[in-house]
């Protein structure tokens, strides 16, 4: 019998049952933890790019990738929220005098520096 062209590339098969299945395994990759900003890039590729999210995973890519996004994600959200906080007069004389408006002005630039990382580094 003529091999085929996954044998003559190096392949094998193995049988299970009636079935020859071939031996698929992924490349190794070193897992590193993925946050948040991580897992929500992951979630919108898998359902919006699902050819970029299966190229990624079948290489042996894909934590890395989305490690290095949230890295790039964090970063850029503590940016965000230090120059807000600055430019808004959000300070520790604030919290340490006003509470209740430190938390909601606080919150209001959180939430603004969220949308910004969405809108430019998860949901691209």
């Amino acid at each position: 019998m003529a091999k085929s062209l996954f044998e003559q590339m190096g392949g094998a098969y193995a049988q299970v049952a009636d079935y020859l299945l071939p031996n698929l395994i992924l490349p190794e990759e070193e897992q590193k933890s993925i946050g948040i900003w991580g897992q929500r890039h992951a979630r919108y590729l898998k359902q919006n790019h699902k050819v970029l999210y299966m190229n990624l995973l079948t290489s042996g890519k894909l934590n890395a990738y989305l490690a290095d996004i949230d890295e790039q994600a964090e970063a850029m959200f503590s940016q965000l929220v230090k120059e807000m906080a600055d430019k808004q007069g959000v300070t520790e004389h604030l919290k340490a005098t006003d509470q209740m408006a430190w938390v909601g002005k606080m919150n209001a630039i959180r939430n603004a520096a969220i949308e910004i990382v969405n809108k430019e580094l998860i949901f691209v």
